[in-house]
């Protein structure tokens, strides 16, 4: 044999293995994507919605469908809002994803409650909000449900700390 089929036959042999380790190693991730992010279907008669969280004004409902609002990653949940339902000027420090599955949401933004700059979203509306926008919100008559989708930990900055419930609470 000589030299030059030799070190041809070395380099497939090398390619050969890079080759099989990067199939494993993408089936390995793979397999844990799938670990991480299981099947879940959960049908509205299994919702058990729960008393909102405390940086919340009272009257709030919420169900976390997946992940831990509390904890970094990715998690959806829902808020069940009664009727005339106020939540004053507030930033997120991270991205906010919004849909509206009942009622109508009223949003605002700025650094003061303003019902005229309240415009009215209706069921199946859907927004977005970058990192530290100042906004407000309130329902109509009627209750109304959103979906909340995003990167954990939720967390809710009042403009105005007097308007802050976990101070209130207190």
């Amino acid at each position: 044999m000589s030299s030059r089929t030799f070190t041809s036959l070395s380099v497939v042999v090398v390619l050969a293995v890079v080759f099989t380790a990067v199939l494993h190693a993408q089936q390995q991730q793979r397999d844990h994507a799938h670990e991480a992010h299981e099947k879940a279907i959960i049908t509205p008669d299994k919702i058990e919605w729960s008393a909102g969280p405390p940086s919340l004004p009272r009257g709030a409902q919420v169900v976390v469908l997946e992940g831990d609002p509390t904890q970094s990653g990715m998690f959806t949940m829902r808020a069940k809002l009664p009727g005339n339902y106020r939540i004053p000027p507030h930033t997120h420090p991270r991205v906010e994803r919004v849909t509206v599955l009942k009622g109508v949401l009223r949003l605002g933004t700025g650094r003061e409650f303003d019902e005229a700059k309240l415009q009215d979203l209706p069921t199946g509306a859907f927004f977005t909000m970058p990192p530290g926008m100042e906004h407000f919100a309130a329902t109509g008559n009627e209750e109304t449900v959103i979906q909340l989708t995003g990167m954990g930990p939720w967390e809710i900055n009042y403009l105005n700390p007097s308007d802050d419930p976990r101070r209130q609470q207190q």
